[in-house]
């Protein structure tokens, strides 16, 4: 037996919305989610930013993103 832990990393869909940075692109992830108490389906939005070596994605790119360890004090992403 290994001692290896093995966790389940988050991973997210989203659209790169700012690739300015360098290695970073922020981005969007789109969710509906149905309000508590009217029943209504919002379209909530959050951005993330994500590190991506070598700046390979643009704006408007569908990406995958999965969690990792912090890259810096807002980066816990990275493009996959």
């Amino acid at each position: 037996m290994t001692n290896e832990k093995t966790t389940k990393s988050k991973t997210l869909r989203g659209t790169v919305v700012s690739d300015k940075m360098t290695n970073t692109v922020v981005v969007a992830v789109d969710r509906f989610e149905k309000h508590p108490k009217y029943g209504k389906f919002i379209k909530m939005r959050k951005k993330f930013k994500a590190h991506d070596v070598g700046n390979t994605k643009k704006i408007g790119d569908k990406v995958e993103i999965r969690e990792t360890k912090p890259i810096s004090k807002d980066k816990h992403f990275v493009v996959v």
